[in-house]
């Protein structure tokens, strides 16, 4: 199991994309990862598409240190949790440390508003272009890539792309981080 033992953070909040929430959490855990779910509120919330998810951790209880990694998935969710101190620090915190993040589809709003941006290749859906291209952002309009210890999704349909950059991106910090 490549990523055996790693700690791995997943934003979550209502209206999360679930096949971007559920898969990457079940193919980190494939790869031996303790996944954590992190968010506002502690408790089930339900997915874009009417998934349930449980946040178990609050932003506030936890640091970077906390972590070896974070996801960052879609759906509407990355435009409620930007708005938290506590979500774009934890994110900002994570990238200054130099440990690797994953973001994928509407994901990057939290980027935006973490300020990591700006200078970095980065993709998404196509609905947030202008904000990641406002923010400093080169655009790229790939399934998935990496810059910067940051492994990008598009969107849904990128799913198995985003995961191999993912765990590629986890793996070879796998031991150095945390």
């Amino acid at each position: 199991m490549r990523l055996d033992g790693m700690r791995v953070g997943v934003l979550a909040a209502e209206g999360v994309e679930d096949l971007e929430y559920w898969c990457t959490v079940m193919r980190l855990r494939e790869e031996g990862a303790r996944v954590t779910s992190v968010g506002m509120a502690r408790g089930a919330v339900r997915g874009k598409n009417g998934l349930e998810v449980y946040v178990e951790t609050l932003a506030a209880d936890v640091t970077e240190a906390s972590f070896d990694a974070l996801v960052v998935p879609g759906g509407w969710a990355p435009d409620k949790l930007r708005r938290y101190p506590e979500v774009t620090g934890l994110v900002a915190a994570v990238h200054a440390a130099g440990k690797p993040l994953a973001i994928i589809c509407h994901g990057g709003l939290i980027a935006i508003s973490a300020g990591i941006v700006r200078g970095v290749r980065a993709t998404g859906s196509r609905g947030i272009r202008d904000d990641l291209v406002n923010a400093g952002a080169i655009w790229v309009d790939d399934a998935a890539f990496c810059d910067r210890e940051i492994a990008w999704g598009r969107v849904v349909d990128d799913i198995p792309a985003f995961l191999r950059q993912t765990v590629d991106l986890f793996a070879a910090h796998r031991g150095v981080a945390g």
